[in-house]
């Protein structure tokens, strides 16, 4: 069992909803927004860079919002992140501007923020032992999930623009309330002396610990933006049928929620990072070879659902290494991290793969994502054993 009693297992259930509110809004925003600009004429340039107010949002928040976790625990910040989230949703019908719209994105980043913090330190914080990734696929599985389902909402478009939003901050408005029904828990006090309690100390220490640990996340974020945003400019390139693009990255969401908890399940048994590095070099030598299959849009789908078989999972997983790595008390600066560089991977991703489909023109974009992953592997492959010793 996940929880040893009801109380714990309510709770735990609470919180995989709840989370699965930032996973929905982000699904649903990325898609719904870019529609609705595109139909008003708003260049694509505009329509990307609106697009990263989320992940600005992200970042604005993150040095700030460990400490009021610690003061107050983890309940009010679930409670400040849900209700950004639902008025911003409730407030874009009111005003299509895209300078307006772009600081409701960087305000539901900010809440999608507190969510995520608030409700993955409180699951690694209370996970029974020998559950940890267990609990934490099922976390990542409730995001995917929501992210996958928020596409569906602009459908709604068709009736009204105003519809969808409506429609999403009442179901996030549904899920939020049910914090109110679970009791507010705090972190473990920090150990030592003041200077340890320091921001900045708690950073380096967190690096000490775990700095491989937040490569995952990172790359996980790199291959979420760069795949959805920028492998459908270089497929069609390529000359694929338009409708098929959309069925090669849903493929990747769908192979990660195939294996998300079984995957979970493995790591508990075998370890983190075997799994981690497993993963990201079966990605790395896919992506190597779907790269040859390019002729074929059918044999690339399946390469992007084998893809995200194996690497659908980094984030929770990276949050589970990071856990493994890291002393109880500086769990809530970890999972911080984690989020911090999942959102440089986000931003890093768009920048870095347009720039190579700029200047590289004859190399195929997916040889660029394996390399990426080529790296990475041998980082940790090389880094990881002597901090898991370091650890110990």
């Amino acid at each position: 069992m996940i929880a040893t009693n009801s109380y714990e297992r309510r709770r735990f259930w609470i919180l995989i909803i709840i989370v699965s509110i930032s996973g929905f809004s982000q699904g649903m925003l990325l898609p719904l927004i870019s529609v609705i600009f595109e139909t008003d004429g708003v260049s694509s340039t505009l329509n990307g860079l609106n697009a990263t107010g989320l992940y600005i949002g992200t970042l604005l928040i993150s040095p700030f919002i460990e400490q009021p976790l610690r003061r107050f625990g983890y309940k009010p910040i679930i409670i400040v992140g849900g209700a950004i989230v639902f008025i911003s949703l409730l407030l874009f019908p009111f005003w299509q501007s895209v300078m307006f719209w772009f600081i409701l994105r960087l305000l539901i980043g900010i809440g999608d923020h507190c969510l995520h913090f608030a409700t993955q330190t409180w699951l690694t914080t209370s996970a029974p032992e020998g559950n940890l990734g267990k609990s934490m696929s099922i976390y990542g599985l409730s995001f995917g999930v929501g992210f996958a389902v928020g596409p569906l909402m602009v459908n709604l478009v068709k009736i009204s623009e105003t519809l969808p939003f409506i429609v999403s901050s009442v179901l996030c408005l549904i899920a939020w309330s049910s914090v109110f029904f679970i009791q507010n828990e705090k972190p473990e006090v920090l150990k030592g002396d003041s200077s340890e309690n320091n921001t900045f100390s708690r950073y380096k220490l967190s690096f000490k610990y775990a700095w491989v640990a937040f490569l995952p996340p990172f790359v996980y974020g790199v291959l979420e933006t760069s795949l959805n945003a920028l492998f459908p400019v270089y497929a069609l390139r390529k000359d694929f049928d338009v409708s098929m693009v959309s069925v090669i990255l849903a493929a990747f969401s769908i192979g990660a929620i195939l294996t998300q908890i079984p995957i979970g399940v493995i790591g508990d048994k075998i370890g983190r990072r075997k799994v981690i590095l497993i993963g990201i070099l079966s990605g790395a030598v896919l992506f190597g070879i779907g790269s040859q299959l390019e002729h074929s849009e059918i044999l690339v789908m399946c390469t992007f659902l084998v893809s995200g078989m194996f690497m659908g999972s980094l984030f929770s997983l990276g949050i589970t290494y990071m856990a493994d790595l890291t002393p109880k008390e500086l769990l809530p600066t970890g999972n911080l991290l984690c989020g911090i560089f999942f959102s440089l991977g986000s931003l890093t991703g768009p920048f870095i793969g347009g720039l190579y489909l700029q200047l590289v023109e004859t190399v195929s974009f997916l040889l660029f994502i394996s390399g990426m992953l080529f790296i990475i592997y041998f980082i940790i492959l090389i880094f990881g054993k002597k901090l898991k010793e370091q650890s110990n």
